[in-house]
């Protein structure tokens, strides 16, 4: 075979270059399953308890007319007024938040016969957050003045759940560890390591809607008082440990 000067030239740069490169370091990554000792997984649940200073509430009018046109009308000159007495009450815009707008006929049924429509109601909403949840039984209490005769809730919930989720994080891996100890000594081992850690479910969510009752106060009446309680904020965590 006849090589060219290019030919070897070539060959050669490659070969210097390959003669330069580092050598392969190599990586291992510890398996899941150590080789020796014995394996515990540990499903702990961690808690921690706040007072909720959150409170979403739903509240709308719902107005029939004989028209849809007056039954939108009615409804949305009462929603106006609604709306006004939130912002009175010194709720921000970015708070409210529709929640749903509806028409529906209303028919009246018979015997034997097609139904008939009688009229039209009109219904809208919105989600009202409360940042002061001991104001909010008022002005619940104001909206219902001032026409509002549809409400659901409050859920009660926290704004800023972050820092209590870690408590309750915290208090998993305590709560697993603890466990593994207890496991461990059973069995006449100890806790060596901490192999894995997977977080399951975190949940800080509200309490279920409590009902509230829907008519019109007179001045002398009790007023609508909502109390915060206390909510429970959760964490769970999957420890895999190493016995030995």
């Amino acid at each position: 075979m006849r090589w060219t000067t290019a030919t070897l030239a070539s060959m050669l740069a490659a070969s210097g270059a390959a003669a330069q490169l580092p050598p392969a370091v190599p990586h291992t990554v510890e398996p899941l399953v150590p080789a020796s000792g014995a394996v515990l997984d540990v499903v702990a649940q961690g808690r921690t308890t706040r007072v909720p200073d959150l409170a979403v509430i739903r509240a709308g009018v719902v107005t029939q007319a004989p028209t849809a046109a007056e039954a939108l009308r009615a409804n949305s000159d009462r929603m106006a007024r609604v709306l006004a007495a939130l912002r009175r009450a010194g709720v921000a815009a970015r708070d409210v938040q529709t929640a749903q707008v509806s028409l529906q006929p209303q028919y009246r049924y018979g015997e034997n016969q097609p139904p008939v429509v009688t009229g039209y109601q009109a219904a809208n909403s919105v989600a009202v957050r409360f940042r002061d949840v001991a104001r909010s039984g008022a002005i619940l209490d104001a909206l219902v003045a001032e026409g509002a005769n549809q409400i659901d809730g409050p859920t009660l919930t926290l704004d800023q759940p972050d820092a209590a989720l870690d408590e309750a994080r915290t208090d998993a891996i305590r709560r697993a560890r603890a466990r593994a100890d207890l496991y461990a000594r059973a069995a006449g081992m100890r806790v060596e390591r901490i192999v894995s850690i997977a977080e399951g479910a975190v949940v800080d969510g509200p309490r279920p809607p409590s009902p509230v009752a829907l008519r019109t106060f007179d001045a002398a009446e009790a007023k609508t008082q909502i109390a915060a309680g206390e909510q429970e904020v959760t964490a769970t965590a999957t420890v895999r440990f190493v016995l030995r």
